[in-house]
């Protein structure tokens, strides 16, 4: 792989990153003890009223935080990928499909950079 296209990936995969480690800052927190885990906020019910908009209100919000549990799942596991695919450039390992050790094909990376696997594994 050429240096410029290598560039261009980096680039991509470091843009990536950005974006995806600014999404789950909306609804969670960083796991301080357990390094690439979120923590998404479980709403805080101060339990004061017991009327049924109350209720609801509370109801609504543990539903938003179980709609939003897979969410931070999927965007720790992107950024896993992306974190892996940096590293793989670092060792000058990335392009390598890690089930047959084939070449993953140039459009596959432009595409999904993060990409493990050759089309042919996937």
């Amino acid at each position: 792989m050429n240096k410029k296209l290598v560039q261009e990936l980096k680039q991509k995969l470091e843009k990536e990153k950005t974006a995806v480690e600014k999404e789950p800052k909306t609804f969670a927190k960083k796991d301080k003890k357990l390094k690439g885990d979120w923590d998404t906020r479980f709403p805080q019910w101060n339990g004061g009223s017991s009327s049924s908009s109350a209720m609801e209100t509370a109801a609504d919000e543990v539903e938003e935080y179980s709609t939003l549990l897979p969410i931070e799942y999927s965007l720790e596991l992107k950024l896993k990928d992306i974190n892996s695919a940096l590293q793989k450039l670092k060792k000058e390992k990335y392009g390598i499909c890690e089930k047959c050790g084939k070449s993953i094909s140039i459009k596959r990376l432009k595409i999904y950079p993060e990409a493990k696997t050759c089309k042919k594994c996937n």
